[in-house]
C-alpha cells in the first residue's frame, strides 16, 4: 500500500474502539484519546494538510532486530513528503527526551544503519515516562525544537507510556502527537490487529539456528541431554516458535504449566519420561527447551517465593544474614516456611536454594529472573532418574549440558521479513503523523502474505489496554498476549510433541537466508503462518 507514494495515500476510518477490558476505568483515565477509530490507508488522494513536520523519535526498552529500519522508514517518508522536514533522534531512550540529548538525522548518517541490527543508531534505555513532571519537561523540549510529533519504538510498557503521554499532550493542548511502533522479541505485544511485534521473527530464527546446531551435535555424539533456556519472562511465544522450527524432544510452555497447575515434580517426571523412553531405544541424548520465566508459572513455586519474601521482610533479614553457616540459615528457613512450601524448597538443588535467599533485589525480594531454570530442571530430572534406576525401571545414562539463548538474538541482522516490516512500520508512522492522529500504534497487516500484499493503518493504543495491579497500585497497561492454549500454533505443537518426545525428529533450520527464492528468504515464523492458515 505504501508503495503508491505519499501523495496517493488516502485514509479510511473504521469503527470506534473499546479497550481490551475495564472499559469504564480506561475511558475515564483517557478522556481525550479513548474510543478513537481504527484507520486503514488506501490508494487515493492524500488529503492531509501539507506543512513542515519536525518529528522526534526514541528507541525504548530492550533491543530487537529491525529497530534501525523503523527509523529509516520514518526518515524516508518524512523527506519524501517535504525535504525541509526534520527528524530528531533522542539518545539512549526516554532519558534523551528528558535531558534534551539528541542528534538530527541526515542522509549520510541514516544510510550507515539501513538493514542493520542493534539500536546503536541512537541507543536505547529503560527510563519510564510516567509522571506529569516528566511530561511537562518533554512538552518543553518539543516546544523548544518545534517538534510536533514523537514516535516511540518500544514494547508493551513503552507503548503504555506512549498512550499516557499522548493523553497528557491532548489534555494540555500542546499540539504534539505521539505514535507508537510495536517492538519486542518476546512476541507478547499483539492482538487481532497487531499480528506480531518486530524482532520476533529474527530472534526466533537466530535461536532456532543455534538450537538446530545443538540438536545435530546431540544426534552426532549421542551422549548428552541439552537443556536450553530461551528468553520469555511472561509469555512462551519464543519457546513455542523455536519448538515448531526445530522439533526438540521437550518444550515447556509456561501458560500450560499454569493452566494445569503443574508442580515442579510433575514437570520433572514429564521430562524424565522422555529421557527414559529414549534410553530404552538406545538414545541417551536429547534436547529440551525451557522458557525463561516458567518457574514463575508453577503455583507451588510462586507460593514459595511469596513466603520467602515475607520471611525476610524488615528486621528478619538482618537476623537471617547474621547467621554464620548455611546449616544455621537452613534451620531458620525450616522454622519460617509452611510445611507445603518447605516441601517444595527441600527438593531444590542446594545452589538454587541458596540463590533464592542470598541474591535479592533492592527491595529485599527474590530475584526470580536470576534463577537458572535450565539447571534446576536438569537437576530435578536427574533425581527422578536416580529413583527410577534404583527401582529398576531405568537403565540409561543421563549427562546434561546447559545453554541460555538470549542476547544472541536481540541485535542480530534483521531477517528480510523484519527488515521490510520495520521499514513499513516507520514509513506508516509518518503517515499517521501527517494525518494528525495521536495515541495510535503503527499497524501493518496481512503479514503472512508477501510484502507486496501487506496493508497499512493505525490502531488506538487504548484498544489494547486494561487495568493491572503494579507495585500495589491499579495501573492502565497494555495487556500482554500470552500463548493461547486453544490457538493453532500450540495445537499443532500439542499434536506432535508426544512423537517428538520419544523419536529423534530434529529439524536443522540453518542460518537466516537473505538472497534466493522467496520461499526460502522471505518465509514468516511458523507461529504467524499457523495463526493465519485457512
Amino acid at each position: 500500500m505504501l508503495r503508491h507514494g505519499i501523495a496517493n495515500i488516502g485514509v479510511q476510518e473504521g469503527e470506534e474502539t473499546q479497550s481490551a477490558a475495564d472499559q469504564e476505568v480506561i475511558k475515564r483515565l483517557f478522556p481525550n484519546t479513548y474510543g478513537k477509530k481504527e484507520i486503514t490507508f488506501v490508494q487515493g488522494e492524500n488529503t492531509a494538510e501539507a506543512k513542515k513536520q519536525v518529528v522526534g523519535v526514541i528507541l525504548s526498552g530492550g533491543q530487537a532486530p529491525g529497530g534501525h529500519n523503523v527509523i529509516c522508514g520514518l526518515y524516508d517518508a518524512l523527506k519524501a513528503a517535504n525535504k525541509e522536514n526534520v527528524l530528531y533522534g533522542f539518545k539512549n531512550g526516554p532519558i534523551g527526551l528528558i535531558e534534551d540529548d539528541y542528534l538530527i538525522f541526515d542522509d549520510a548518517y541514516i544510510n550507515q544503519y539501513r538493514n542493520t541490527g542493534g539500536f546503536d543508531i541512537i541507543g536505547s534505555g529503560r527510563t519510564k515516562l510516567e509522571t506529569n513532571e516528566q511530561f511537562a519537561i518533554v512538552a518543553d523540549v518539543c516546544k523548544k525544537h518545534g517538534i510536533t510529533a514523537i514516535v516511540i519504538i518500544g514494547g508493551d510498557d513503552s507503548n503504555t507510556n506512549a498512550a499516557v503521554l499522548a493523553e497528557y499532550f491532548a489534555a494540555h493542548d500542546t499540539g504534539v502527537q505521539v505514535i507508537g511502533c510495536p517492538k519486542t522479541i518476546d512476541g507478547d505485544l499483539k492482538n487481532e490487529d497487531i499480528e506480531c511485534s518486530f524482532g520476533f521473527d529474527t530472534a526466533t530464527k537466530t535461536y532456532s539456528e543455534i538450537i538446530g546446531n545443538i540438536e545435530r551435535d546431540a544426534n552426532s555424539a549421542k551422549k548428552y541431554w541439552h537443556f536450553i533456556k530461551v528468553m520469555g519472562r511472561s509469555a512462551s511465544h519464543v519457546a513455542l516458535e523455536c519448538a515448531l522450527e526445530t522439533q526438540p524432544n521437550i518444550c515447556l510452555i509456561s501458560e500450560e504449566v499454569s493452566e494445569k497447575k503443574m508442580s515442579l515434580s510433575q514437570i520433572a517426571d514429564y521430562i524424565a519420561d522422555s529421557v527414559e523412553k529414549r534410553a530404552a531405544k538406545g538414545m541417551n541424548f536429547g534436547v529440551a527447551i525451557i522458557p525463561e520465566g516458567v518457574v514463575e508459572f508453577v503455583p507451588e513455586f510462586s507460593a514459595l517465593i511469596q513466603e520467602i519474601n515475607e520471611l525476610l521482610a524488615g528486621s528478619k533479614a538482618d537476623a537471617f544474614n547474621a547467621l554464620a553457616t548455611w546449616g544455621e540459615k537452613y534451620a531458620f528457613i525450616e522454622q519460617g516456611l509452611t510445611k507445603e512450601s518447605m516441601g517444595v524448597f527441600a527438593i531444590l538443588p542446594e545452589n538454587i536454594q541458596q540463590q533464592l535467599f542470598l541474591e535479592r533485589d533492592p527491595h529485599g525480594n527474590v530475584q526470580v529472573s536470576l534463577i537458572e531454570s535450565e539447571k534446576l530442571f536438569s537437576a530435578l530430572v536427574k533425581d527422578k532418574l536416580d529413583e527410577r534406576k534404583k527401582a529398576g525401571t531405568y537403565k540409561g545414562k543421563f549427562s546434561p549440558l546447559h545453554h541460555f539463548l538470549g542476547y544472541e538474538g536481540r541485535c542480530a541482522f534483521p531477517s528480510n521479513f523484519d527488515s521490510d516490516y520495520c521499514y513499513s512500520l516507520g514509513y506508516n508512522a509518518f503517515m499517521l503523523i501527517q494525518y494528525g492522529y495521536n495515541g495510535y500504534l503503527s499497524k501493518i497487516s496481512n503479514l503472512s502474505k508477501p510484502a507486496s500484499e501487506w496493508t497499512a493503518g493505525g490502531m488506538p493504543i487504548t484498544k489494547m489496554m486494561n487495568i493491572e495491579r503494579r507495585h500495589g497500585e491499579d495501573k492502565p497497561v497494555i495487556k500482554k498476549a500470552l500463548v493461547e492454549l486453544d490457538g493453532k500454533p500450540f495445537k499443532f505443537f500439542e499434536a506432535h510433541r508426544e512423537e517428538w518426545a520419544v523419536e529423534t525428529s530434529f529439524v536443522y533450520p540453518g542460518a537466516i537466508q537473505y538472497y534466493g527464492p522467496a520461499e526460502v528468504c522471505d518465509i514468516t515464523t511458523k507461529t504467524l503462518a499457523l495463526e493465519h492458515a485457512e
